[in-house]
């Protein structure tokens, strides 16, 4: 595939955001420059020494309903990180409260009606009855408070004059998504900016509290059955892995040493790579899996016994999605991962080839395989958004009063 329609294709499935990081180091290479996610002018006119006024003397929005603002990058058809924003953009209306969805990018012009569009062709992302608009360049005056979200978008809140109440819904630790350097600094400074901060997950909550000293609020990881049934007739018999090559914090390169060993001490084993499309020659067979939506992820995890996926930063949604269908998650252990999801059918082991290996193969030549599946899948229907949802409308509202 050439590059364009890489890039094309990247675009479609994860949004601006993602194809301009991935972009990034070819421009650098080329002509010395970076693209960064966040405009210019807005980063030079953030200056976290001197606090937002809206941090230091919060004003007085009464007790609600209030209007809420939503800073994000344009969304792509595949973006997790969005479709969990949209849950909580939807609690927020269900309570209430009025949302706007600003959509924010340093790739301009800015296509509203396409990011309508994705939004609309995928049942991931929920229904909300928030405008969506282009960012304006400053808050209006009517809005009571603004979330950020990815770090870029901190840039531009920072920047606006307006007295809403701050937040930071945050997903990740977006530092580690770039080497160390201007993008890496740029996204850490913005855990300075005195803006509330609500996680996912009680890890990066109890991080940005504990070395930056934000106030922070955390909500569980959730996963919805509607789309991860567990099927009881299924084969549960094959091997799943969360394979993003281009995402080092998902450990695509030990993740295959683990499967290498996988393959050839249970010879025949099905292994399908999820994720990113796989061009490579690899040490053993493969179905490469790539672009599903939740439903046909849902008919995946359900033919696997186990599912191997790997997190270095914050934890991801799979290994709950995973658990949903009764695949049992391997998963490195790490205080990243046990912090926000400690479910007793995850598998945690060293982030060691041998060691992953070891738990993917007691999953398969366990002998009652069905038993544990079906556990697994009654502890995950305990675990979906409507949990995640409730933590989250609590400690907006108690942040607010």
């Amino acid at each position: 595939m050439s590059l364009v329609g890489k890039a094309l294709r990247v675009l479609r499935e994860q949004g601006p955001r993602e194809m301009l990081r991935r972009m990034r180091s070819r421009l650098i290479g080329e002509d010395g420059r970076d693209v960064l996610l966040a405009r210019p002018e807005d980063v030079e006119a953030s200056d976290w020494r001197r606090p937002h006024p809206a941090v230091v003397s919060p004003s007085d929005r009464g007790q609600g309903p209030w209007k809420v603002a939503w800073i994000m990058s344009p969304p792509g058809i595949n973006s997790g990180g969005h479709q969990t924003a949209l849950r909580m953009v939807k609690a927020l209306e269900d309570a209430g409260h009025v949302c706007r969805i600003y959509l924010y990018s340093n790739e301009r012009p800015i296509s509203v009606s396409e990011s309508r569009r994705v939004m609309a062709a995928s049942r991931s992302f929920e229904r909300v009855a928030a405008e969506l608009l282009p960012w304006p360049g400053r808050l209006p005056e009517d809005v009571d408070a603004v979330f950020s979200t990815g770090w870029e978008t901190a840039y531009p809140s920072f920047r606006s004059e307006a007295m809403a109440r701050r937040f930071y819904f945050v997903q990740d630790f977006e530092p580690w998504f770039s080497p160390a350097g201007s993008e890496s600094t740029l996204a850490e400074s913005t855990y300075r900016f005195g803006f509330h901060g609500i996680t996912a997950g009680r890890w990066l909550a109890t991080r940005l509290h504990d070395e930056y000293g934000m106030s922070t609020d955390a909500f569980d990881f959730g996963a919805d059955p509607g789309h991860y049934a567990y099927d009881p007739t299924a084969a549960h018999d094959e091997i799943m892995f969360y394979a993003r090559p281009a995402t080092q914090r998902r450990g695509f390169e030990l993740g295959l040493l683990a499967l290498d060993i996988v393959a050839r001490e249970r010879p025949g084993t099905v292994i399908n790579l999820v994720g990113t499309r796989i061009h490579r020659k690899l040490p053993f067979p493969y179905r490469s899996l790539h672009g599903l939506g939740a439903d046909q992820l849902g008919e995946v995890f359900n033919r696997c016994a186990a599912g191997l996926v790997l997190s270095f930063s914050n934890m991801s949604l799979m290994p709950l999605e995973l658990l949903s269908a009764g695949a049992i998650p391997v998963v490195n252990d790490a205080p990243n991962n046990r912090l926000v999801v400690d479910n007793p059918h995850i598998r945690y082991a060293p982030p060691l080839p041998r060691a992953l290996a070891d738990e993917l193969l007691a999953v398969l030549d366990d002998p009652a395989r069905a038993e544990h599946a079906a556990a697994a899948a009654s502890s995950a229907r305990m675990a979906g958004w409507d949990v995640a949802r409730a933590q989250f409308l609590a400690a907006f509202e108690r942040a607010m009063r």
